[in-house]
């Protein structure tokens, strides 16, 4: 059995108000648009560490995590993209990729919109867990913890971590 604690959309933003859900999980994935390398360190040294750059990511960030990822945690086969869409909207390469992959899982971010829900046409579970930090027009920041148990979700919760724009300078790295 493994806790996943997803993120993404930090856009360089950090703080310790995930340190309880940190030290709960057993891994961390980051669907993206990090920002900073400086914003993910504490959680690369922390846990088993799994992450695709975005859009706004600059080289350094391009040259440490893939665009793409496949693994399989738990039995289960795992894709995770920035920039994916969603189910009945996937742009035709996400589809495909997807088919050709056999998800069970597949993860994205860019829409800063937590979205988890499962693939009526493709069956397999689309999450989005929204954006963990403050730059963009959603108004809730979020995340997901999962746990995952030999081929099943067994658990899934949306971690709302306040609004938008309201940020106690003292934790954050900025």
């Amino acid at each position: 059995m493994k806790r996943i604690l997803i993120i993404s959309d930090n856009h360089g933003f950090f703080s310790h108000e995930l340190d309880v859900h940190v030290k709960s999980a057993d891994e961390i994935w980051h669907a993206g648009d990090i920002g900073s390398l400086d914003s993910l360190r504490s959680y690369m040294a922390t846990k088993p560490f799994k992450a695709v750059f975005g859009n706004i990511d600059d080289l350094d960030i391009r040259q440490t995590f893939p665009q793409n990822l496949v693994f399989e945690c738990e039995g289960l086969t795992i894709l995770m993209t920035h920039i994916g869409g969603y189910p009945g909207k996937y742009p035709t390469k996400i589809k495909q990729w997807i088919q050709s992959q056999g998800a069970d899982i597949f993860v994205c971010g860019h829409s800063h919109i937590c979205k988890v829900m499962k693939d009526p046409v493709l069956g397999h579970w689309h999450i989005n867990p929204g954006s963990y930090g403050h730059h963009g027009f959603h108004h809730m920041r979020t995340a997901i913890l999962l746990t995952l148990d030999r081929g099943k979700i067994i658990n899934m919760s949306v971690i709302e971590l306040g609004k938008r724009g309201i940020v106690d300078k003292e934790m954050t790295l900025e």
